[in-house]
């Protein structure tokens, strides 16, 4: 029997317009009125249900009763990003589940909007529900009847506690026993503690890909061998490796953009391809993501360079300087946007939460707060001369170039545009191994709504419980001291758990085999 899996990432008004002028709705809805499985992933989950706050003019199929509402900002990060339940207990007969859903198991989520879980409102209509915890909003993770199962989270992206759900849509197995039948206040409801490996990926002088990592961004061997770029490993066997650890996931930041390639022969897109045969959860690709001319002096947007990237498995793209420029002609335009920037067209067509903007600042000490025009903190570190204070200058081009522009300037004016979460690195702490700047970090978050990921300076698994409990940051990220073997992710999660932190731990490996 046919079935049809129907993804989606994106905005819901743009993507059931393209659906309809596409001719899917009738063959899709004949489809499962037939009683031929489907199943729907994230704006697959959407489609099914009547409309969205998002795009209030555009109706849904309406085979399933409900509406999508915005997650409340006011106390949390919009987008919800990351791992959290979906949780059966209670919503079904007791031990039992359906496709292998398991209230131990952890989910990847990336949305703004939900529909809220009013008890027994779909249950009155034959559905069984699986629901999840963000803040004090109760929403549905999932829904099934009969041949149709929906999932609001990506189970192509949730490690093996995703591929279950996948095997059991594909072999028709929608009712199983609960193995661990703890309930949910046992377990840890809502949204845990995301730890990310990130890989700088850049050619060595030989040309191959390698895994590199930079001290205050310098990238090479300070001996007198000829400084030659640190080579650290292979960037999808190294993936792999951080995925069987438990990372959450994966970004590789692309440091040299390999300008001299044609865009279709970018190396990174192979990388990609291969590491997302094996790699399932997140992965973001950071780069040349910018309007640019071809070897063959063809005009490529950035929006294109973007289809690319995603088209080859990335899930997230990150944008550098480019962002830093867009800023500066936002503020420049009285903060007016001009709906052409790489950060508007990506996320107008592939949905805010699939753009990042990666925020390289250092810090500049000055004598008191009123010495500047930019946001300052009074820091508990101390400039060269006893400086009490400083602001964070945003650079351009690896580092190489400071900007009239500070981290919260760039953090808010990103977020205008549509980005959907900021990587927020630090060049001071780059390569320290002594902990993140907590200051910028909570600096930052406070300026914005969007999810913050801290990044530079962790050495040791201490930092990452730190960095949680000191800030308010959604995610942290760790590089060198994992390429270096010095610490495992599992060893960081560990840690964490310790210290009462919600972190998703791995599972064992499922194999999904498709016929045909």
């Amino acid at each position: 029997m046919k079935k049809i899996i129907l993804p989606g990432v994106g905005h819901f008004g743009h993507c059931l317009t393209q659906f309809k002028s596409a001719g899917y709705v009738e063959p899709i809805t004949k489809h499962i009125k037939s009683g031929k499985p489907f199943m729907g992933i994230c704006v697959g989950l959407q489609a099914l249900f009547e409309s969205s706050e998002e795009s209030p003019t555009t109706p849904g199929l309406g085979l399933i009763k409900g509406h999508l509402k915005r997650f409340d900002d006011s106390s949390k990060a919009v987008p919800h990003i990351g791992w959290n339940s979906a949780n059966t207990v209670g919503q079904t007969s007791s031990n039992v589940s359906f496709y292998c859903l398991r209230p131990s198991s952890k989910y990847y989520y990336v949305h703004s909007y939900a529909v809220p879980y009013t008890p027994g409102e779909l249950e009155a209509d034959g559905w069984k529900v699986a629901t999840a915890q963000y803040g004090d909003e109760e929403f549905i993770g999932a829904v099934c009847r009969d041949n149709v199962l929906v999932t609001q989270f990506h189970p192509e992206k949730s490690g093996a506690a995703g591929l279950r759900v996948l095997q059991a849509f594909l072999e028709g197995n929608s009712e199983q026993q609960i193995p661990d039948a703890r309930n949910a206040t046992e377990i840890g409801q809502g949204l845990t503690r995301r730890v990310i490996a990130c890989l700088d990926v850049r050619a060595n002088d030989a040309g191959d890909l390698v895994v590199t990592k930079g001290d205050q961004y310098d990238v090479r061997e300070a001996d007198a061998a000829g400084g030659a770029v640190r080579n650290l490993g292979k960037p999808v066997d190294m993936a792999r490796r951080y995925y069987e650890q438990g990372a959450d996931e994966i970004t590789f930041l692309n440091i040299t953009s390999f300008r001299n390639s044609p865009v279709a022969d970018t190396p990174m897109l192979e990388v990609l391809r291969r590491t997302s045969a094996s790699v399932f959860v997140p992965l973001t690709i950071g780069g040349g993501i910018r309007d640019t001319v071809d070897t063959d002096g063809t005009k490529v947007s950035a929006l294109s360079i973007a289809s690319l990237y995603f088209a080859s498995g990335a899930d997230k793209v990150s944008i550098g300087s480019d962002a830093v420029y867009a800023a500066e002609e936002y503020f420049a335009a009285d903060r007016s946007l001009t709906g052409r920037t790489a950060i508007e067209t990506i996320s107008a067509a592939y949905g805010k939460q699939a753009v990042v903007v990666s925020i390289d600042p250092r810090r500049v000490y000055v004598a008191s707060a009123s010495a500047t025009s930019h946001a300052t903190i009074e820091t508990s570190i101390s400039g060269p001369s006893g400086e009490r204070f400083c602001w964070y200058q945003c650079t351009v081009r690896g580092g190489r170039e400071g900007r009239d522009i500070d981290a919260v300037q760039l953090a808010t004016a990103v977020e205008a545009m549509g980005c959907g979460e900021l990587l927020l690195n630090c060049i001071d702490r780059d390569g320290s191994n002594s902990g993140f700047d907590l200051e910028l970090v909570e600096m930052v978050k406070k300026a914005v709504k969007i999810p913050v990921i801290a990044s530079s300076g962790a050495g040791k698994p201490e930092h990452f419980v730190e960095v949680f409990e000191k800030t308010s940051t959604d995610a942290a990220l760790g590089a060198g001291m994992f390429h270096r073997g010095e610490w495992t992710v599992a060893q960081v999660k560990a840690e964490m758990m310790g210290r009462g932190l919600l972190v998703r731990l791995p599972e064992e490996e499922v194999e999904v085999q498709v016929e045909g």
